[in-house]
């Protein structure tokens, strides 16, 4: 018998929430300010979980909160706090590295997932953390994938694995870089990248200093991102990756858009769902897809146990320009209007995202303008076009264009 798993997505807002849930995610992760690694993105407040659970649990969809952030005696007395109320909006389960989070987690009732930040890499740490009260380990990423299926044979509790999305160049994305440069913590939240950047080493001589000791490292097209590692891209191997008994499968990402969500859980829900049917082909189609949405280019990281070592800031073969808003839905002929301030054309990709559309993309098949069918609309104009979902007011929309 097949095992079923859990297909696990990132929400930054309730956009990118809505188009998880609408393109076949069973779980999402959130954040909510001063307690996860994404600082400098949006996050969903407190005040607004209520309804972020109740969104998913209606659509038979789990809420994980991320509280996995390094935590200080200030910090916990804060979380003390907010953790009743996690568990009042009715979460799923926390995500946390810290024991005394998982300590407070316990008093409160609350499931807990071991954060990959705690680098949990082998069983007997698995077993303890069942002792402790964990739910869930999510393993170290520097596993290959037999140390993973060796550890998934013999642990009491679940297992979860990332399975795309960006890679950290330190261990378990414990870095100090961002810190040691510019005073801002990776480990709290804070990460502002300078992996990404173009890096050269330079060597001392001590002997003569007219030796000049620069090294710039280039790899392909002169490019030196030696510290940036290509994006985990498993959709391949969703073969291996099941019958290895894996509970979750998790997508990195909660700082990027709706339609960066929607693109990459839509993608892996289906190669999942043709594994479960038993009718598992490789479709070259969902890479296509994926390199659409923002990307580093693709690499296996540890499964197979040797990176790739190139990298570079986005390789995407689409970018999205916004082109107009929704005006209005007309739900007997589903279609909508919009406000366009770019030219739009029958054949072209757009993009509806909103806070509950989520993100709808699609292929222009017909448009109006004033009653009559069209096929070119010039910025500036009013245009009905035909939607494959259910759009609303407000919602924008974007065209997605294919990179030179």
């Amino acid at each position: 018998m097949i095992k079923i798993v859990e297909l696990l997505s990132p929400a930054r807002d309730f956009a990118s929430l809505n188009a998880a849930i609408g393109n076949g995610a069973d779980s999402v992760y959130l954040g909510i300010p001063g307690y996860n690694l994404r600082a400098h993105t949006n996050q969903f407040l407190l005040e607004d979980l209520e309804e972020a659970v109740e969104t998913c649990h209606k659509n038979g969809v789990k809420v994980y909160v991320s509280t996995n952030t390094i935590m200080k005696d200030d910090d916990l007395e804060s979380l003390k706090k907010i953790l009743p109320e996690i568990k009042s909006a009715g979460a799923d389960a926390i995500i946390a590295s810290d024991l005394g989070v998982l300590k407070l987690a316990r008093e409160n009732d609350l499931k807990v997932h071991m954060s990959v930040q705690a680098n949990i890499s082998n069983l007997e740490s698995v077993k303890l953390l069942e002792e402790l009260g964990v739910n869930r380990v999510i393993l170290s990423r520097e596993l290959s994938l037999d140390e993973i299926r060796k550890i998934k044979a013999g642990s009491p509790v679940e297992i979860e694995v990332f399975i795309h999305g960006a890679m950290c160049m330190a261990l378990s994305g414990r870095c100090f870089l961002s810190s040691h440069l510019y005073g801002k913590s990776a480990n709290s939240g804070e990460c502002i990248q300078p992996c990404r950047e173009n890096w050269k080493l330079v060597g001392e001589d001590q002997q003569d200093a007219n030796v000049n000791k620069e090294l710039v490292i280039t790899q392909e097209n002169n490019i030196s991102n030696l510290l940036s590692p290509k994006d985990l891209c498993m959709v391949e191997h969703i073969p291996e990756l099941m019958e290895a008994g894996i509970d979750a499968f998790k997508i990195e990402g909660r700082a990027r858009p709706a339609d960066y969500v929607g693109t990459v859980t839509r993608t892996y829900r289906e190669a999942i769902d043709l594994y479960e049917k038993g009718e598992w082909k490789f479709n070259p189609q969902w890479l296509e897809e994926l390199r659409k949405v923002f990307n580093r280019g693709f690499d296996t990281g540890f499964y197979y146990r040797t990176p790739y070592e190139t990298s570079r800031s986005n390789e995407s073969t689409h970018i999205k320009n916004d082109i107009g808003e929704v005006v209005n839905y007309y739900s007997n002929v589903s279609a909508a209007e919009i406000r366009l301030w770019d030219d739009l054309q029958v054949g072209d990709e757009i993009i509806i995202e909103g806070k509950t559309t989520g993100s709808l993309i699609q292929r222009v098949e017909s448009m109006q303008v004033l009653g009559k069918n069209v096929d070119k609309v010039i910025r500036d104009q009013n245009v009905a076009v035909l939607v494959e979902g259910k759009v609303r007011p407000n919602d924008v929309v974007y065209k997605r264009i294919k990179r030179e």
